[in-house]
């Protein structure tokens, strides 16, 4: 038999970027802990609107944990409270009847609350604009085994490729630092041959976006790889240190 939860949500409301927000109460009522966390979203969205009220808008889209559309803190917490879960994979058992949930968008000066819980994260595009490919010509796809790469390298590099680019360690950064993020995608790269040509140019140009669009800097807090959805290893930051300084040397 499933089981139902009634909730008290306390959710920031904003009509837009230049509007002053604040936090409003709503219930949630018979909710299955069958439910993700945005299928109760659903439904609260459902009640308010069928009372002709504005639903509160959020990103998402795949809702299977791959696309990193959705995000949202949670009782202070980005994602929500459970380790290596997107917003969308959080499920309502994990919460108890009667709880009082808290639900805000990302913050950091770097993301723009658009809307409710929709923030842009499209500094995070552009810093992957400014560098975060291989952009060599190759023709026709070369056979699996042409370039001959370790398998403990290859590993390393396929950990730093799950990364979604959600901005959950922004959020969860004190500097709201976007360090996990960038060593993730230079990380990525610089572990494989395809990726070093332009392993100096990528992270020199990556860096210097992130500093430009006014995201903070690594103080070693562990917040990002605490909140991370997929895990990402903070060595990939220390990584991200070790190319910038060779990138420095002639």
């Amino acid at each position: 038999m499933t089981k139902t939860i009634n909730l008290t949500l306390k959710v920031w409301r904003q009509k837009n970027s230049q509007a002053k927000g604040n936090l409003e109460t709503y219930s949630a009522k018979n909710i299955s802990t069958d439910m993700s966390f945005l299928e109760m979203m659903d439904v609260v969205n459902e009640t308010l609107i069928l009372e002709g009220k504005d639903p509160i808008t959020f990103d998402h889209d795949c809702r299977e944990g791959i696309c990193g559309m959705c995000g949202a803190v949670v009782n202070g917490r980005a994602h929500g409270p459970e380790k290596g879960t997107t917003l969308c994979q959080l499920h309502m058992r994990h919460f108890s009847d009667g709880d009082v949930v808290v639900v805000e968008p990302f913050r950091s000066r770097a993301f723009k609350v658009l809307k409710d819980l929709m923030v842009d994260r499209s500094g995070l595009d552009q810093i992957i604009q400014a560098g975060g490919y291989v952009s060599v010509n190759t023709g026709g796809a070369q056979d699996a085994n042409a370039i001959p790469v370790p398998q403990k390298i290859a590993d390393k590099a396929m950990d730093a490729a799950e990364c979604i680019g959600c901005g959950a360690c922004v959020a969860s950064c004190p500097n709201a630092s976007a360090m996990l993020f960038v060593g993730a995608k230079v990380s990525q790269l610089a572990l494989l041959p395809q990726g070093k040509p332009e392993a100096k140019e990528r992270v020199v140009s990556m860096i210097s976006k992130m500093d430009e669009l006014g995201f903070g800097n690594c103080s070693n807090e562990r917040e990002c790889e605490a909140e991370c959805p997929k895990n990402i290893s903070i060595e990939n930051i220390a990584r991200l240190n070790r190319e910038f300084i060779k990138a420095g040397v002639k």
